[in-house]
């Protein structure tokens, strides 16, 4: 072989080696210069824009973890004795029930003793019924007569009263709220409306009188059942 040979043929694995001009970069290069190129289209306009909208986002965001930790230490606040009041409510239902058991007789010939017995128990009933309302527990004491509240009240039977159909016709235990909350709702008994006895007395005279009545003839001497 000629030297001439052997040039020609390094010339040839030389050009092999070598990247052609028309070749393509590799794809992950393509994306990154996309990706700059993208970046520097960009207004700063728009970049401002965009860290504007997130800082009101954290703002906003920030202001309701506030609100939400002031409400939830106001909800401790008021309704920590919720537990201790509702198991306060038996002791203020059984000094109820020991006052409302001495009639208006007995109280007017009670002895000094019995007269202090009572003194006392209503003076300890007043008391623990100050406290509980120092403490945001109130009593729920409705009135016949007055709308039935299923958030406050809890009817425990229906019966015929002149009170208007629907309305608390008799309350049968007071009920209590702690704030906004009912702690106890007051059971009653719901009036269904007055008795409907008078339609029936109605009815059986209408049919009485009927029956006295002289029944319609026909024109041969019998009676005209046809009405």
């Amino acid at each position: 072989m000629t030297d001439k040979d052997q040039t020609h043929n390094g010339d040839t694995r030389a050009d092999d080696d070598a990247p052609l001009n028309g070749e393509a970069m590799p794809e992950a290069d393509a994306e990154d210069a996309a990706a700059e190129e993208a970046e520097a289209q960009i207004a700063p306009e728009a970049v401002i824009e965009g860290l504007r909208d997130q800082l009101l986002r954290a703002l906003a965001e920030q202001e309701n973890t506030r609100k939400r930790a002031q409400r939830d230490v106001k909800d401790a606040r008021d309704y920590a004795v919720t537990g201790f009041a509702r198991d306060m409510l038996d002791v203020a239902d059984n000094l109820a029930r020991a006052l409302a058991a001495v009639s208006d007789e007995a109280r007017a010939s009670a002895g000094p003793a019995l007269a202090n017995l009572l003194e006392g128990v209503e003076l300890t009933e007043r008391r623990l019924s100050s406290t509980l309302e120092r403490h945001g527990v109130k009593k729920l004491s409705p009135e016949p007569g007055d709308p039935l509240d299923p958030n406050r009240h809890q009817a425990a039977a229906q019966v015929p009263a002149p009170q208007p159909k629907g309305s608390i016709a008799h309350v049968m235990q007071p009920g209590y709220v702690i704030g906004e909350r009912t702690l106890r709702a007051a059971m009653v008994v719901v009036s269904a409306g007055p008795a409907e006895g008078g339609g029936a007395a109605d009815a059986g005279s209408k049919t009485a009188d009927t029956a006295d009545a002289p029944q319609p003839k026909r024109p041969d001497g019998g009676v005209d059942v046809s009405a």
